[in-house]
C-alpha cells in the first residue's frame, strides 16, 4: 500500500481505474458468468433428449460457449498483465501484496473489524483497501491463473498431444496423472469463484452505502468520489 492510498478527502472525484482496467473487469465478469453456467452443465449434463442424437447438439453448444468464454478470460488476463506496464499505479495493485509493510497489515486488521461492524467509521482508500487487496490478488490473479491453466490442460485432451494447449499446459498431468483429479479441482474452482462473486458483490454494495465512497460507479466511470468529510 502506498502512503497516499489511505486518504481523508472530500469534494472532487479522483480518477482511479483507467478504461482498459474497467473494460477488463466487466468482460471478465461476463466471461466468468458464462463459464460458471456452462461449466455446471458440463459437470452435470442435462437429461437425455428424445429423438435421434444427430438431431441435437445442445451439449456441443454448451461446450463451445464454455471454451469461447475461457479464451476471453485467458486473453483478457494476458492483456490485463500487459496493461500494468502502461497504466497507473492502481492498475498494478492486484498483482502484488506489500507484505513488508506494517501499515498494510494493520490496515487488514482494521478492515476486518470494519466488515464485522466493530468499527464505527471507515478508512477511505483511493484504490483497494488492504483486505480487498488480498482478496483481489488471490482471486483475480492467482486463482484466475489456476483456472486458466487447468482449463487449457483439460482442453488439450481433446485437442491432442500435438496441440499448443498440450505443449503449454500438458505438464499439469505430470502432477495429476489422473485427469479426473484435474476435472474435480477445476469444477471445485468454479464453486469457489461463485462464492467469491457473491461476497464481492455484497462487499461492493455495502461499501457504497456505508463507507460513503463510490465503489460500483467507480468501476463504470473510473472515478472515486468521497461523499462526506468524516475522518477514517
Amino acid at each position: 500500500m502506498d502512503a497516499d492510498d489511505h486518504v481523508i478527502v472530500s469534494g472532487p472525484s479522483i480518477y482511479v481505474y483507467e478504461a482498459p482496467v474497467r473494460i477488463w473487469h466487466w468482460a471478465n465478469a461476463l466471461a466468468i458468468v458464462v463459464l460458471a453456467v456452462t461449466g455446471y452443465f458440463i459437470g452435470s449434463p442435462l437429461p437425455s433428449m428424445p429423438g435421434e442424437a444427430s438431431d441435437h447438439f445442445l451439449m456441443g453448444y454448451i461446450r463451445f460457449a464454455h471454451f469461447s468464454a475461457g479464451y476471453v478470460l485467458a486473453i483478457g488476463f494476458l492483456c490485463r498483465i500487459l496493461w500494468t506496464f502502461f497504466g497507473n499505479r492502481h492498475s498494478r495493485q492486484i498483482f502484488y501484496l506489500p507484505v513488508w509493510s506494517g501499515t498494510w497489515w494493520a490496515g487488514i486488521l482494521r478492515e476486518l473489524r470494519w466488515y464485522m461492524f466493530l468499527e464505527k467509521e471507515p478508512y477511505k482508500y483511493v484504490g483497494h483497501n488492504p483486505l480487498a487487496h488480498v482478496a483481489m490478488f488471490l482471486m483475480f490473479t492467482l486463482f484466475t491463473a489456476f483456472m486458466i491453466v487447468t482449463g487449457f490442460a483439460l482442453y488439450s485432451e481433446g485437442a491432442g498431444i500435438d496441440s499448443w494447449q498440450a505443449k503449454l499446459f500438458g505438464w499439469v498431468f505430470t502432477y495429476f496423472p489422473n485427469s479426473q483429479d484435474v476435472h474435480t479441482l477445476h469444477h471445485l474452482g468454479m464453486w469457489v469463484i461463485v462464492v467469491f462473486a457473491v461476497i464481492h458483490i455484497y462487499a461492493a454494495i455495502r461499501e457504497d452505502i456505508m463507507s460513503r465512497q463510490t465503489m460500483i460507479s467507480t468501476m463504470i466511470s473510473g472515478e472515486r468520489q468521497f461523499r462526506d468529510e468524516r475522518e477514517g
